[in-house]
């Protein structure tokens, strides 16, 4: 097609960023979008949590193939990451009572040790990560973990993931937060047709999932909050489609609220806080 012979050239390319540049210079907001670069040390303190994230998978694929050997011999109680299953690997009988054959028991145990070897990594970033928490400065983006796992409900995990990937950089409006976690929807108004295409998801894919994730576990955690109540209200007993839309909307809804609780000290309205330790 006509289309598909367009010319396209590095030089053309360039001749367009530059129009493109110089229309944003002459104050035409529309014609792109400028995303702000995060600093050496921004990026860098996103490693561990990313880096975290890549061994839970890791974890995840190791048990999980080990189950599937097991279950393939009809194995069905063992349990990978339980800390005596090395030990119990040769004394594991199939399900027609007849011993592991060895070429599956060399592979399992190699597997095993994969296994034990990506915990011990996950540990370790852990371990690093609440040191760095426990001489942060304030304002540092440590301390805004330790501001964030003050609130029922939210784990350190979490709170490192939501700082480093989004509340370490600056937000004007709600409206610019909730289009980073890309949970703005997306309207269709056209003549006589209007609907609502969900959520844009034009965002950050880790800190979207981390949101939809938290919000599930505010309503568990703090069922007596503002946000909960709302939720409840909105879906009831509902289920399916209504359900994880009205999801979405907590999860937005709740972002915002951490977002203003890390600016300004604002406990989410009927939030819980965790109780301080003595001494």
């Amino acid at each position: 097609s006509r289309r598909a012979r367009r010319a396209k050239t590095d030089r053309l390319d360039l001749e367009q960023l530059m129009r493109t540049l110089l229309a944003y210079c002459r104050g035409e907001p529309k014609v792109c979008s400028m995303a702000p670069v995060p600093s050496i040390a921004e990026e860098d303190a996103r490693r561990r949590t990313r880096e975290r994230q890549r061994l839970i998978s890791e974890r995840g694929a190791h048990v999980n193939r080990i189950k599937a050997l097991l279950h393939a011999q009809g194995i069905r109680d063992a349990q990978p990451r339980h800390p005596g299953f090395a030990a119990r690997l040769g004394q594991l009988r199939t399900g027609d009572g007849h011993a592991v054959p060895p070429a599956l028991l060399a592979e399992m145990t190699r597997e095993h040790a994969r296994l034990r070897l990506v915990a011990e990594q996950i540990a370790n970033l852990e371990a690093e990560s609440r040191e760095l928490e426990a001489a942060a400065a304030a304002g540092s983006s440590a301390a805004k973990v330790h501001q964030l796992t003050q609130l029922v409900g939210i784990g350190p995990a979490s709170a490192r993931l939501l700082v480093n990937e989004v509340f370490y950089r600056r937000f004007d409006n709600r409206r610019q937060l909730g289009g980073y976690f890309g949970l703005t929807g997306t309207p269709y108004d056209s003549g006589a047709a209007r609907r609502d295409q969900g959520i844009g998801k034009s965002g950050n894919p880790r800190a979207r999932t981390a949101a939809i994730e938290l919000a599930w576990l505010w309503r568990r955690h703090q069922p007596s909050s503002a946000l909960s109540r709302w939720f409840d209200d909105r879906v009831g007993v509902l289920k399916g489609g209504v359900r994880k839309t009205a999801i979405a909307a907590l999860a937005r809804k709740l972002m915002v609220a951490l977002w203003r609780y890390l600016e300004s000290g604002l406990v989410p309205n009927g939030a819980r806080l965790r109780a301080a330790m003595p001494g």
